[in-house]
């Protein structure tokens, strides 16, 4: 009996184990099907996920230089360039104890222990950079600490070591690498190259055992701006000042080489360091547009300039031309006066721009017609982009045409009812300068590729905007204009400068001019011209926006502009004086 019963259980022992081995078979079997078949490209994907690695090889982006010889020509310096920096990432998933991670990590990256933890505390496989811009040496504290799922990878930060200098000029590149503003903007995909990648096989110790596919990266090409630093330099300098001295909210200088249409020097006041735009953006992000190209304005008396070239040019008038004005007169039903409400009485037009005459320039624009202002107005640019390689440029704006009544005309020929940039005013002196044809302003002078090649950016003419003889004689006019008128405090010892000051009224956007409490306005002050008279090589524009210490642009933009008038002439230009220094 008791055989029998063990003979049954070895039975059912020898069942069991066939019946376990046929289902593991089985399992296998199917397991088999499964990899080999039914998921092989899954499996497949997973392997080589597995023995494949993938690395992008980060280009660099190209220099940002400036002129810094005014003797060589070939001397440069860097004003935007990256610098090896390096970020820490975290992999929250690969972390077993985040409380001690966030301890480790808040000693080794100088961040708070609380604001660490709240980012690593989940499963994520992916959050942004802990800290970025760490130094070689703080970067390999952190590997030094072999902390599992932190890692230290390198990437360029942007550095611009004069800080705010030229800024408006430059822009910025943003936390995600994308240049913004200013040259950074407008030529952003050519600084910034192109990413390289590296994808090879590695085995099951990690080491690489083969290559497949290496695509080395592409730096961004280098551009050389036709800025001068020392001239940017004193120009920020000499404008801060007047900023102080006359009480303005801001103010902006552009000055462009009348031989090449190059920028010199383009500065605008507040500014902001490119180095810390983070802290800019939160609370004052309009601080990033350039006011020379961005912020339109009623220039006031130095559109004067511009209407007499045209008149000139139709020989409407001739310098000599003489006629007797009151001390207003009446357009549509509205009186338009003399600034101090003063009759001039007989004058030449050369007397007209020394006296900035609001009532002879009316006269002046009946004598044109609406038809032949608007023609010059637009061949002088004013109502198109100069098409300057900076972002965030706008045009000019002005009524159309066809909507002008006498009262249009009249306001527009003394600077009221028409709306420019700084950039556009300084580009038609320019051209005036220029023997009468309009030449396109710009930044860049060279660029320099990867490969070593170079291209010079020529200069480019557009139209001849005025006759060469009316822009030679619109020279001595504005020449008599600092000598005997309104910008005096504008001369240079030794030297023959032609200038208009202009004393604009501000619009207020619901119609109207801004008014002071003493009744008395608020004004942009502004001076344009160009020097020397007899052979021009730069025109200036300078802008104070409502300085409070004077009232008319002759006692504040007019002494600045001379300043940097004699600075140009004298160290940038180096130029000999042609009169005599009393």
């Amino acid at each position: 009996m008791v055989m029998k019963i063990n003979e049954k259980q070895g039975e059912f022992r020898l069942r069991s184990i066939a019946i376990f081995v046929a289902i593991a078979s089985f399992v296998v079997l199917w397991k088999m099907v499964d990899v080999q078949l039914l998921n092989h490209d899954h499996y497949l994907a997973l392997a080589q996920g597995q023995q494949r690695f993938e690395k992008t090889k980060m280009a660099e982006r190209g220099k940002v230089y400036v002129h810094d010889s005014a003797v060589d020509p070939s001397v440069y310096y860097p004003l935007a360039f990256d610098v090896k920096k390096f970020a820490v990432w975290v992999v929250p998933s690969h972390i077993k104890d985040k409380e001690k991670m966030a301890d480790n990590l808040s000693s080794l990256v100088g961040l708070d222990r609380k604001e660490i933890f709240d980012k690593i505390n989940n499963d994520k496989l992916y959050i942004p950079p802990v800290k970025r811009g760490l130094n070689l040496d703080e970067a390999n504290k952190i590997k030094a600490g072999d902390l599992a799922g932190v890692y230290v990878m390198p990437e360029y930060s942007r550095y611009y070591p004069e800080g705010p200098l030229a800024s408006h000029l430059l822009g910025f590149v943003n936390n995600s690498g994308e240049g913004n503003y200013g040259v950074e903007g407008y030529y952003d995909d050519e600084l910034r190259g192109r990413e390289g990648n590296v994808k090879g096989e590695k085995d099951t110790l990690g080491r690489v055992i083969n290559l497949l596919e290496e695509k080395d990266p592409q730096n961004g090409a280098n551009y050389v701006l036709t800025v001068d630093r020392s001239a940017q330099y004193f120009i920020e300098k000499k404008l801060q000042e007047a900023l102080v001295k006359y009480q303005a909210a801001s103010g902006s200088v552009v000055v462009m080489d009348v031989k090449t249409g190059g920028i010199v020097a383009m500065a605008s006041l507040p500014s902001y360091d490119p180095n810390t735009f983070r802290e800019q953006a939160s609370t004052n992000a309009g601080a990033f547009v350039n006011p020379v190209i961005a912020h339109l304005y009623e220039p006031g008396s130095i559109m004067k300039t511009i209407n007499m070239a045209a008149a000139l040019s139709e020989g409407v008038v001739t310098p000599e031309t003489k006629e007797s004005f009151s001390n207003y007169t009446v357009v549509d039903g509205y009186e338009i006066h003399t600034a101090e409400d003063k009759a001039f009485g007989e004058e030449t037009m050369t007397q007209v721009l020394e006296n900035s005459d609001n009532v002879a320039m009316v006269w002046l624009s009946e004598k044109m017609g609406k038809e032949k202002m608007y023609k010059y107005l637009k061949a002088f640019n004013f109502f198109d982009k100069t098409g300057i390689d900076l972002d965030t440029e706008v045009a000019g704006l002005t009524p159309a045409l066809k909507t002008w009544r006498n009262i249009n005309r009249a306001t527009i020929s003394f600077g009221q009812g028409i709306s420019v940039t700084s950039l556009q005013m300084v580009a038609a002196y320019a051209a005036i300068a220029n023997q009468g044809r309009y030449i396109y302003p710009h930044i860049i002078d060279k660029i320099v590729y990867p490969d070593g090649g170079e291209r010079k950016i020529e200069k480019h003419e557009g139209e001849q905007v005025i006759k060469p003889e009316s822009a030679i004689a619109m020279r001595e006019m504005l020449y008599s204009v600092v000598k005997n008128g309104h910008s005096k405090r504008a001369a240079v010892p030794g030297f023959k400068i032609a200038a208009k000051t202009g004393t604009a009224q501000i619009p207020k956007p619901e119609g109207g001019y801004e008014e002071s409490e003493d009744g008395l306005g608020i004004f942009n002050h502004t001076l344009a011209g160009f020097a020397p008279a007899d052979d021009p090589q730069f025109a200036l524009l300078v802008k104070l926006e409502k300085p409070k210490a004077a009232r008319y642009a002759e006692s504040t933009a007019a002494p600045l502009f001379g300043e940097i008038s004699s600075f140009l002439l004298n160290y940038h230009y180096r130029l000999k004086p042609t009169e005599p220094i009393q």
